[in-house]
């Protein structure tokens, strides 16, 4: 791997002293290392022990005051990184970055970065597993972040449970990795749709479905940790709006198509994650239906955008979703050739598990050669896996036009 540039910030955790530890792994992977070690930190580590390992002064002031700094170091530092791990990363910490707190280094470094954001915790069961840190844990990763462990194990009170950071070796491999995949679609334009659309019967009522949209906006930002240019086409939902990333809201089926299909040409990704509502009213009303007037609502069906799509961008690799409650595999093989999509994400709806809306889901991928399930997982999981799948579809098609 050629020198690439890592960023590590130390918070200020017993686990500090595995932070070292990682600092010499990263760079005997001949990585260039720079770390930010916060006040609580030092308390556990000295700057010289970092500064003799990766030979570059250490930056823990917001302010410039240190030796080599200055009153813009945050920006300097996240316009060097290529990849930023926090590790060990505290409670307090954690909740720094999930409420977007920028007075001190860390947290205005992290908020001017764009790359991958790889996260290690470090503390005692019980304020891990407390749902304040879980909130603020599940609110990282729907941005983009990952998480690496805690494990179990022996931890600095004597007492034994989750808490433990990872080993420095396997979160070497997490930053290895990141940085593998943190270019590996640059250049390349991709369009995620996401979210459900409403088809009003009046001013007030309309006709949609449960889509929360998290499984569409963690589809697109990890399109953006791989370095796409992504536009993210969102019905409405309570998410916050990624940045740096283009977002066109619609509300309507009507509005979700025109939007797709005005920009599906030139795009090499097309992912239609959305869930379109399947019919709309055939005429909405001007005025507040009265209870009674509506016992009846005329419908049609709302349009294929996903198979027009496909044939108005043929040379995109189409990536489509199906819910269904019945055979996943038939249903989804037959959605593949009708809409003339390279693979589909199918998950299922049962009395039991109801994907709108939750943190989790449980997929298969359907391919015309064949499928591959999923265990259950997080839907940023559930991202990370289908990109990776959508490289190598990309890449077969690269190999077969040289060929």
């Amino acid at each position: 791997m050629k020198t690439r540039n890592v960023l590590l910030a130390v918070t200020g955790s017993i686990a500090a002293y595995k932070a070292a530890e990682l600092a010499s792994e990263l760079v005997q992977n001949d990585l260039s290392v720079r770390v930010i070690l916060t006040r609580g930190g030092s308390r556990f580590i000295s700057p010289q022990t970092f500064e003799g390992i990766t030979g570059n002064l250490v930056a823990s002031d917001l302010w410039g005051t240190g030796a080599g700094e200055s009153a813009m170091e945050h920006l300097r530092l996240a316009s060097w990184a290529e990849v930023l791990i926090v590790a060990p990363a505290t409670a307090d910490a954690i909740a720094r970055l999930a409420g977007g707190r920028s007075d001190d280094l860390l947290g205005a470094s992290a908020l001017a970065f764009r790359g991958p954001v790889l996260i290690a915790p470090a503390m005692e069961t019980n304020m891990f597993t407390h749902p304040a840190t879980m909130a603020n844990l599940e609110l990282l990763t729907r941005r983009g972040a990952t998480v690496i462990g805690p494990e179990s194990g022996r931890l600095a009170s004597g007492s034994i449970g989750s808490g433990r950071m990872s080993e420095p070796s396997e979160i070497a491999r997490a930053v290895r990795d990141a940085l593998r995949t943190s270019q590996s679609l640059a250049g390349r334009k991709v369009l995620v749709t996401a979210g459900p659309t409403r088809e009003p019967i009046d001013p007030v009522r309309y006709i949609g479905n449960r889509s929360s949209g998290k499984m569409g906006y963690a589809v697109a930002t990890e399109a953006q940790r791989r370095g796409a240019e992504v536009l993210l086409i969102s019905g409405p939902t309570s998410l916050a709006r990624p940045t740096g990333m283009e977002v066109i809201e619609v509300e309507t089926s009507d509005e979700m198509r025109a939007a797709v299909l005005h920009n599906a040409p030139n795009q090499a990704v097309i992912v239609m994650c959305a869930a379109v509502a399947d019919y709309k009213p055939s005429r909405a009303s001007d005025g507040k239906l009265k209870r009674g007037e509506a016992q009846h609502i005329d419908v049609t069906a709302t349009s294929d955008i996903a198979a027009e799509a496909a044939r108005l961008a043929p040379d995109a690799v189409h990536i489509g979703f199906a819910l269904e409650s019945g055979p996943l595999v038939t249903a989804a093989r037959e959605k593949l050739r009708r809409k003339g999509q390279a693979l589909v994400v199918a998950n299922g709806i049962t009395p039991d598990h109801n994907p709108f809306g939750s943190e989790t889901n449980q997929v298969v991928f359907v391919t015309e050669s064949g499928e591959r399930a999923f265990p259950p997982a997080t839907k940023v999981e559930i991202g990370r896996w289908l990109w990776d799948e959508i490289e190598g579809i990309l890449l077969s098609r690269s190999s077969t036009e040289r060929t």
